[in-house]
């Protein structure tokens, strides 16, 4: 479950989201639709995700802008390298802001401002 409240708080700030590679994850999607947000997760699989949270099955390496349309900001949680760049120009086709954190050590491959949270880095794309 989510452990560090100020990422929920930082993408809290934005109405409507895009979740991308929701995974088995879905703790923070659920979070934001509690505190009102109206959340799309989506993931290259079909997922279960809780009540008030949409499901999109998309390939961020292959998208469908409409799922991205309308987004105040598009996201992703433990990004890898090689899906940072996809995401990137998905937010950007939709003209969203475009946060991430990674896995671990991995670096960000895009220009982005980061941000020291309690337990994570949460990564802005510059536009």
């Amino acid at each position: 479950m989510l452990t560090d409240s100020t990422l929920l708080d930082r993408l809290a700030r934005y109405d409507p989201l895009v979740e991308v590679g929701v995974g088995r994850r879905p703790g923070v999607a659920a979070a934001l639709a509690d505190r009102g947000r109206t959340v799309t997760a989506t993931d290259v699989r079909g997922r279960d995700v809780p009540g008030g949270v949409r499901f999109v099955r998309d390939d961020v390496t292959d998208p469908d802008p409409a799922v991205y349309r309308g987004a105040d900001a598009v996201y992703a949680r433990n990004c890898p390298p090689e899906l940072q760049r996809p995401l990137a120009d998905a937010a950007s086709a939709a003209d969203a802001a475009c946060l991430f954190t990674t896995l671990g050590a991995d670096p960000a491959v895009v220009d982005a401002t980061t941000e020291t949270l309690s337990d994570r880095t949460l990564h802005r794309v510059h536009p």
